[in-house]
């Protein structure tokens, strides 16, 4: 996953509205009318939330007639837990090195003051 692509899907989970709208179209296709429906903001804010869900490729959105339908795409979503869970693991794996370090640095001390007494 590119940094810009990261920087899109992160910027489109930050908002809550978007994450609603992202919860919604989890349970199933919708068309933007219904999904513009639970919020008490105008059709034409939710539809700019929705283009930049598009833009981050959380949503895709398919035209029948005159409806709009969104659905959930997850490719940048399990990308972007692909990228956490590295990060998790790379940072997990420093703590645990910095956490012994620590406790040897703690035994060294203890032994240093017992051969001082």
């Amino acid at each position: 996953m590119s940094p810009q692509t990261l920087d899109e899907t992160f910027a489109a989970l930050a908002d809550p509205t978007r994450r609603k709208i992202l919860d919604r179209l989890s349970r199933g296709d919708a068309r933007v009318t219904d999904v513009a429906a639970l919020f008490p903001i105008s059709l034409n804010s939710v539809s700019k939330h929705i283009k930049l869900l598009e833009r981050a490729r959380l949503v895709k959105r398919t035209v029948q007639g005159r409806d709009n339908f969104l659905s959930l795409s997850t490719d940048s979503l399990d990308a972007a837990h692909e990228w956490i869970t590295k990060k998790r693991t790379f940072w997990k794996s420093q703590l645990v090195a910095v956490d012994q370090m620590l406790i040897e640095q703690d035994e060294r001390l203890q032994r240093t003051r017992k051969t001082r007494r």
